[in-house]
């Protein structure tokens, strides 16, 4: 079973949607002891940095998340999820997040042409960097649905796949069992369903 951690933040219902279209059991929960017993973990997340990482901390579950981490349970990280897990956000300011992957999270404005629209926002390439058991059922020309104005900067050996605009931003990162996907796969058509799968099985 995949816990989605409930913690008012986030496009949870298209989540738990994709989740049970797949068959893949699922609970949307708060619950310390739930999410301690489960299998994996879907951490998800739209908005602004600063008011999830309050929601998370006012939710008392950050250590609980940073345990089962340890612990070698299967976390991802969904769009905001996903900058979640990295050790700092300069959303509007400079915030700590959950230092699951080294790096930080910047806004696209100082790395990208002018003339490119911040959000980034639409259909992109999904380019493989490196292989990964998240990634079974894909083949080639596989497109993903982003919508955000902040990338990940981190260990380039934690980059699983990119997409390109302007600059090559990381769609899914990976470093052992912490995993985050910087588009929506539940809004990535059968090719999100395809990752989402993969991750089902992983904690199988």
């Amino acid at each position: 079973m995949i816990a989605i951690i409930d913690y008012g933040v986030g496009n949870i219902h298209s989540v738990i949607s994709a989740l049970n279209k797949l068959e893949i059991e699922n609970i949307l929960t708060a619950d310390p002891e739930i999410i301690k017993n489960a299998d994996g973990i879907i951490l998800p997340g739209v908005g602004a940095f600063r008011d999830a990482i309050k929601s998370l901390e006012d939710t008392g579950l950050i250590p609980l998340i940073k345990e089962c981490a340890a612990e070698g349970k299967p976390l991802l990280g969904i769009c905001l999820g996903m900058q979640l897990l990295y050790e700092k956000n300069f959303e509007d300011g400079e915030y700590t997040g959950l230092g699951l992957l080294k790096g930080e999270v910047r806004s696209f404005k100082s790395y990208i042409s002018k003339d490119l629209k911040i959000p980034h926002m639409g259909w992109n390439k999904l380019e493989i960097k490196q292989e990964s058991p998240l990634f079974e059922y894909l083949g080639e020309n596989e497109f993903v649905y982003y919508v955000h104005s902040y990338f990940a900067c981190g260990n380039p050996c934690d980059i699983l796949a990119s997409s390109e605009y302007d600059i090559d931003v990381p769609g899914v990162v990976g470093h052992k069992n912490i995993m985050g996907m910087q588009f929506h796969p539940e809004k990535s058509s059968s090719t999100g369903l395809k990752l989402l799968k993969a991750f089902g099985e992983m904690i199988k």
